[in-house]
């Protein structure tokens, strides 16, 4: 099996950090995301190993054996296990040394390729020394980033996607979070030698709407209303997830004061019939290109007020 590089693959080094490895990997999932590329098939293998290489690179544990064991890293703890069973019967026996190997055979970022190619062989399970296989391993979970906007993720709804080939439909419910992340138990890579599939784990990345703020279960919406409305009170028509709505606006109202709207913010997660608020702030335009009976009128009104 040839090495994959998944640092290269996401242009990172080595030593690069958890954060700098998110943001490399959400860089290249926007430009290299199937929905961007329709019909790109270079582009969906891009797609690809870039979830891979995150896949490890976000996971500490993943990465550690990655960085010690290169793309066998899903069964170094399974040659350990292996060596130290073999390690055992030799001493108990008293025969020779384990398939020609020894333990100071393989030190820390030596290369483990012929060693893995003999003992899992095309199918990745274990072979004991007459040949059969006796290991099953899980397969390789998947890591995946699904795009909402705001307004999808407020609604629950399916979505069908690629995966390793295969269509998977999934239900979102409402109210999902930008970075929330979900299970599919057995979607991820198949086993090997008859062990049970990965798991494939998707990030739901909620874009941000123009109109609405998002914060938790809570919105906030700005609504422009004229100076004479302001002062004197009235109606204005405020925009809603469901619709718009008339919002009584008191006389006297102040540039930037808040009206809140109960219930009319974003779903609750997995809780039905509950929503958050919504938070209207009050922008006061100042009227333009004053006639010279308006002006008069301002005059004396500046007058009455000094």
């Amino acid at each position: 099996m040839a090495y994959i590089d998944y640092y290269k693959i996401l242009g990172i080094a080595k030593t690069a950090t958890p954060e700098e490895v998110k943001k490399a990997y959400r860089k290249l999932a926007r430009k290299y995301h199937p929905d961007v590329n329709p019909g790109d098939k270079e582009a969906e293998r891009k797609f690809k190993e870039i979830n891979e290489a995150n896949e490890v690179l976000s996971n500490a544990e993943n990465r550690e054996k990655y960085d010690k064991y290169g793309e066998h890293w899903q069964h170094g703890e399974e040659y350990e296990r292996a060596q130290q069973q073999q390690h055992r019967q030799r001493q108990a026996q008293g025969t020779g040394d384990f398939g020609g190997f020894s333990g100071a055979d393989f030190g820390d970022g030596e290369d483990f390729s012929d060693f893995f190619q003999s003992m899992f062989g095309g199918s990745g399970g274990f072979r004991n020394a007459r040949g059969s296989a006796s290991g099953k391993f899980r397969g390789q979970d998947i890591s995946a980033e699904l795009q909402l906007h705001l307004r999808d993720a407020a609604q629950t709804h399916q979505q069908t996607f690629d995966i390793n080939g295969k269509k998977v439909r999934i239900t979102i419910p409402a109210g999902v979070h930008d970075g929330q992340k979900i299970k599919l138990a057995g979607h991820g890579n198949p086993g090997y030698n008859g062990g049970p599939n990965g798991d494939l784990y998707i990030t739901f990345s909620v874009a941000e709407d123009p109109y609405f703020k998002r914060n938790g279960d809570d919105l906030a919406a700005e609504v422009t209303i004229d100076l004479y409305t302001a002062m004197l009170g009235g109606d204005v028509k405020v925009k809603t997830l469901d619709g718009e709505v008339n919002l009584k606006v008191k006389p006297e109202t102040q540039n930037g004061t808040k009206a809140r709207l109960k219930g009319k913010g974003f779903p609750v997660y997995k809780k039905d019939g509950q929503y958050g608020d919504l938070y209207v702030s009050y922008n006061i335009e100042l009227p333009k290109h004053l006639t010279e009976r308006e002006k008069e009128l301002f005059t004396e009104l500046q007058k009455l007020r000094k």
